[in-house]
């Protein structure tokens, strides 16, 4: 008698995941419109003022192309925003827009190696407990309600900016908000007051470093431009003194902004203070290891802020003296190999592919025919219309170039043409400074957005959806202040 045959089903489940046609789609129009560009007819020529003719060449009609594609791939963030800036790279050499050697040489410019390092420093500041110790002793000072919560700690990221860069300002800063944000109670969900509370540090380090020349290299560049071509030079205190009324309200717009938008849901955390107090207590002491890191990024912050007063030590470079902490700090083991596994690579790649799509437009050309083809359009206009057209000229291009990129191709333009209009090149310098410094829609516009951006509290999306009100206050501080503050305070404005 044989044995009944068995027969076995064998199923298979097959899990197939929703297929995301929105990503799809924006990863097809970033496609479309670097082809539809980079294929298109050659551009007309940009003519200068006095005449002069600037043809766009091949390179410069691509990188312009590439310039459409990242910024729709980095705004809604379709594929992780530093895979976009490695497509950057790839495309410049692919295309035949710049040699590869030299597409990606630019991520490792030391700009990108000084946000390295300043990141470094937020990962210390964690590591020994300094960024909770400097938290709660915040908390204890500003109270239990999240709107002076807000306040406090926009008001001490925007006075920081006035004696050492921002870039800086928001690594030390961002440890600490982030203790913060877990004595909010939400864990690591995102939050409305986690939106506010980066998003807002982001911005007021921009509009913080437009006071001094400390804040940033734009202002060194750009009062550089202007003494070459008007020959006169500005001071320090010269610039500071028209520039702090003008950045302090801007500071204070963003607070407000940041309650109107990202209205925390609870108005005060009850019991706050006395627990900020009872967790600085058990702190305990302060400890070696955090007095060690606090003498090594203070003697940082002293250096990269006293060479600009020092000629002796001018030459020293500020990525050198910040990548020397990091060092130090292996060299000591306060860190180790396994911290370099925190670094949030995403950030780093992000502002290296900003830096090499800025150098791209800069170096084909594109950059000067956009700024030569717009502010011709202004020839004709009033005094102020002029000036509002530079102002947002220059706002747009640096949320997508390095700022100073953005006022080296626009700053020596609008100088020559200022004359022509009747309008005094002070306006046009301040004007300038203020815009550049608020890169307020994308993140690769300035460091602080994309390290504000690792709290993963906000979307690309959600953090351009904020800057367009952002950057239209801003272009109202810029009309009140060429209208009304400066003139108060003795700025000739026409001539």
């Amino acid at each position: 008698m044989s044995e009944p045959h068995e027969s076995k089903t064998i199923q298979f489940t097959i899990t197939i995941e929703a297929v995301d046609l929105k990503r799809i789609g924006f990863i097809a129009l970033g496609l479309i419109l670097f082809f539809w560009l980079h294929l298109a007819d050659p551009l007309p020529d940009a003519v200068d003022p006095l005449g002069k003719r600037f043809e766009l060449t091949r390179e410069g009609k691509a990188a312009l192309a590439l310039f459409l594609l990242a910024g729709t791939w980095w705004v809604f963030e379709v594929v992780p925003i530093g895979i976009t800036s490695l497509a950057i790279g790839v495309f410049q050499a692919l295309f035949l827009i710049r040699p590869a050697e030299v597409a990606f040489k630019d991520f490792m410019d030391p700009s990108v190696l000084f946000i390295f390092g300043s990141l470094v420093i937020g990962i210390v500041f964690t590591k020994v407990g300094l960024s909770r110790r400097l938290s709660y002793k915040m908390l204890t000072i500003v109270g239990e309600r999240t709107s002076m919560i807000y306040l406090g700690c926009f008001v001490v990221t925007a006075a920081l900016t006035h004696f050492m860069a921002h870039t800086a300002v928001a690594a030390t800063m961002f440890p600490i908000l982030m203790a913060i944000y877990t004595l909010y109670g939400e864990g690591d969900k995102p939050t409305k007051f986690g939106k506010g509370l980066f998003i807002g540090m982001a911005f007021v380090a921009g509009a913080g470093s437009m006071i001094t020349l400390l804040g940033a290299a734009r202002g060194a560049v750009a009062l550089g431009f202007f003494n070459d071509i008007v020959e006169r030079h500005v001071s320090f205190f010269e610039l500071t003194l028209h520039m702090f009324p003008v950045g302090w309200l801007m500071v204070f717009l963003c607070w407000a902004l940041m309650m109107v938008m990202f209205k925390p849901e609870k108005s005060e955390i009850a019991g706050l203070r006395e627990k900020a107090k009872r967790l600085y207590a058990e702190a305990g002491p302060i400890t070696r290891q955090e007095i060690f890191v606090g003498m090594v990024v203070l003697a940082v912050i002293v250096i990269l802020s006293v060479k600009s007063f020092i000629p002796a030590i001018e030459f020293i470079d500020k990525t050198s003296v910040i990548l020397l902490s990091t060092i130090i700090f292996f060299a000591f083991r306060i860190l180790t190999v396994k911290e370099l596994e925190q670094i949030p690579w995403n950030i780093v790649l992000l502002f290296a592919g900003a830096m090499s799509i800025g150098f791209c437009l800069w170096e084909t050309g594109a950059a000067k025919w956009l700024a030569i083809n717009w502010l011709g359009m202004f020839q004709e206009s009033g005094w102020f219309v002029f000036v509002m057209g530079i102002s947002f000229f220059i706002m747009i291009m640096t949320n997508f170039i390095m700022n100073v990129a953005a006022i080296a191709i626009t700053l020596p333009v609008a100088l020559v043409i200022a004359p022509y209009l009747g309008v005094a090149p002070d306006v046009v310098l301040y004007s300038a400074l203020i815009v550049s410094a608020c890169p307020f829609l994308l993140l690769v516009g300035a460091a602080p957005n994309a390290i504000a951006y690792d709290s993963r509290q906000f979307t690309t999306g959600q953090f351009f959806v904020a800057g367009i009100p952002a950057s239209i206050a801003l272009m109202a501080v810029v009309a009140l202040a060429i209208g009304i503050i400066w003139p108060l305070m003795g700025m000739p404005i026409t001539q």
